[in-house]
């Protein structure tokens, strides 16, 4: 008998584009940790519709690469890059000040930028801690107040993309830092289009699923070859993982005039990955277990 089990269809080949050309011509977008990675895949897709994409990120050599490669995206308006710790406040407002400079006042922010690494909470150092949320929740914080205030100042529209996780809504063992982190990144989102909705700020979240990429990180990278080295597609409800364009193409119909009345929303797209049950439960295996650590010592 032939296998009834497809999958979920393939998304369309890179560089198709879910919104019209242009869409985005005349408009500024800033991403942060747009030198790699989903970042760098969202502020492709931004750029194929015609934006100018400033990307902001840690690190220097990453976001020299990332521009170059973002510049040659077809349909690609300009494309700043400008190195930034989100944890500083005064830097972020400088990364806005030379954005405006450049460009004009950024119209769309995507809050990408994040820390994670898998712990048992038990082993978690109040500067393992901190470093995580800091980063995750304030640093979103710091970027999106920034935007904020500079809209209401000026009296003009935009739109604002958390990058969230699922287990904002389930919890995260493993990354108790990061889950609780990116709770009160939703929470902004549910709070803030409440808050600056009169003003005509929207502000949505978007929860990435399994996008595997050539930037993860070794510790995801390890997780996901011990979870399933052979058969990380027949562990999705879509028998199959992501493509980062899929990613980025919900972030520019998020942000875009399409999308205006969609406001304190969270978007999950990951295959219903993150519904997915077992009919019996499997056996409870501890995270420090999981994660290869011996017994706790303290």
């Amino acid at each position: 008998m032939e296998n009834p089990l497809h999958g979920l269809p393939a998304p369309p080949a890179l560089g198709a584009a879910a919104l019209p050309p242009g869409t985005y011509a005349g408009q500024v977008v800033l991403v942060t940790g747009g030198g790699t990675g989903l970042g760098k895949a969202i502020a492709a897709e931004f750029a194929r519709l015609g934006a100018d994409v400033v990307i902001a990120s840690r690190r220097a050599e990453q976001l020299k690469a990332a521009r170059e490669a973002l510049a040659a995206v077809p349909g690609a308006g300009r494309v700043s890059a400008a190195v930034c710790d989100i944890r500083d406040p005064e830097r972020v407002a400088e990364v806005f000040d030379a954005a405006q400079a450049a460009f004009g006042l950024p119209d769309v922010l995507v809050n990408n930028a994040a820390a994670n690494f898998p712990s048992p909470a038990e082993d978690l150092s109040p500067n393992a801690w901190r470093a995580v949320v800091d980063i995750t929740l304030t640093g979103t914080w710091f970027m999106t107040r920034e935007f904020g205030r500079r809209h209401l100042t000026a009296g003009t529209p935009g739109s604002i993309v958390n990058i969230g996780a699922s287990y904002a809504w389930t919890g995260g063992p493993g990354f108790a830092h990061s889950s609780a982190a990116k709770a009160g990144v939703k929470n902004l989102v549910e709070t803030l289009a409440v808050e600056w909705g009169p003003y005509g700020i929207q502000i949505n979240g978007l929860v990435p699923g399994l996008f595997p990429h050539a930037d993860m990180t070794e510790d995801i990278r390890d997780g996901l070859e011990r979870a399933a080295p052979d058969a990380k597609d027949a562990r999705q409800p879509a028998l199959r993982v992501g493509a980062p364009r899929e990613l980025g193409w919900a972030a520019t119909f998020l942000a875009s005039p399409y999308a205006r009345f969609i406001t304190g929303h969270t978007l999950v797209v990951d295959g219903a990955n993150w519904q997915r049950r077992s009919v019996v439960n499997p056996e409870v295996v501890p995270v420090r277990t999981q994660l290869g650590r011996g017994p706790f010592a303290s």
